[in-house]
């Protein structure tokens, strides 16, 4: 007997599923700089009063030994088992507008099955538009806003907000599969790619969210509340800012990030100068790398300085 990819399917709730709402995507996997997805799932989850449709099998889709689950040891015994799930749910918005949202980690098997399965829901659901985002590290400074490439059929979103345009190989996610399948039926699709600063990739970073609702509210006319999430990032910022400042080495690379972001964001160069000359997006060992010839120079300079004669 073949395994149903649902573990859970209410039927009755999707039948009174409104047509024509718009599918968020938020599933969490290749990367997550900044903690953009991670955050955006727990956001949407905490303010749009959810209703699940349906839950993905977990046990056909992901590798526990991977991502294994979390349980609690409360003494003299196991509580709290928590395995990662993966589900369809139905959410509102902050004036009560319904959409759909689908989170969790993103399958590590049947890729296809699971993508086939996703498509023939937003045909059920006759879905208006779908609407992703991740985050990448990248050596620009936290000190400017977060630049976005956009990818998918709305070609106003891109000639507006998509910054960099690069020609480039990359590890695909389940997200960019799927996004490339819905493009390919002609349905109507957009993906935020996230550039986030690469000294603050392994945070919670606020602006990463805040960036992340506002391409979703740009693409799909969801208001969504941020007052909140603005005031984290001006606390988070502030205290970045004083650490940075405690640093001379950390002060002038993040003004030579500055003044590279400003150029180029000046100049609108075909090729951005924060890639290779062959367009590809560099690793985080590559970031690292080049982070720390950085500092070398920046040490090897001063030492000059100090011995030169006066």
């Amino acid at each position: 007997m073949t395994e149903s990819i649902f573990s859970a399917d209410y039927a009755e709730r999707r039948a009174q599923v409104p047509r024509g709402l718009p599918l968020i995507v938020a599933m969490q996997g290749l990367t997550d700089a900044g903690g953009a997805v991670a955050q955006l799932e727990e956001y949407l989850w905490e303010h749009g009063a959810p209703e699940e449709l349906v839950r993905f099998n977990a046990d056909l889709l992901l590798d526990y030994r991977a991502r294994r689950p979390v349980i609690t040891f409360d003494e003299d015994h196991f509580v709290d088992y928590a395995p990662e799930e993966l589900t369809l749910a139905l959410l509102h918005d902050e004036l009560g507008s319904p959409f759909l949202l689908l989170s969790g980690f993103e399958p590590d098997f049947k890729w296809d099955q699971f993508i086939d399965t996703v498509l023939l829901l937003v045909h059920e659901f006759e879905v208006s538009i779908t609407v992703w985002s991740h985050a990448i590290p990248m050596p620009v400074p936290h000190t400017r806003p977060i630049s976005t490439t956009v990818s998918g059929s709305r070609d106003d979103l891109i000639e507006a907000r998509s910054v960099w345009k690069p020609k480039t190989k990359l590890s695909a996610s389940a997200s960019h599969v799927l996004e490339y399948r819905l493009h390919s039926l002609g349905e109507e699709v957009a993906g935020f790619a996230l550039l986030i600063p690469h000294y603050l990739a392994n945070t919670e970073y606020p602006d990463a969210l805040y960036a992340a609702l506002d391409g979703i509210m740009a693409a799909t006319g969801l208001i969504l509340p941020t007052d909140e999430v603005r005031r984290l990032a001006r606390e988070f910022n502030a205290q970045v800012d004083s650490q940075i400042a405690d640093n001379e080495e950390s002060t002038e690379m993040v003004r030579t990030l500055e003044q590279r972001y400003d150029t180029y964001m000046e100049d609108q160069s075909p090729r951005s100068p924060l890639v290779s000359e062959d367009g590809s997006i560099p690793t985080a060992d590559q970031l690292a790398s080049e982070l720390e010839r950085y500092l070398a120079e920046h040490r090897r300079r001063g030492l000059d300085d100090d011995t030169s004669p006066k």
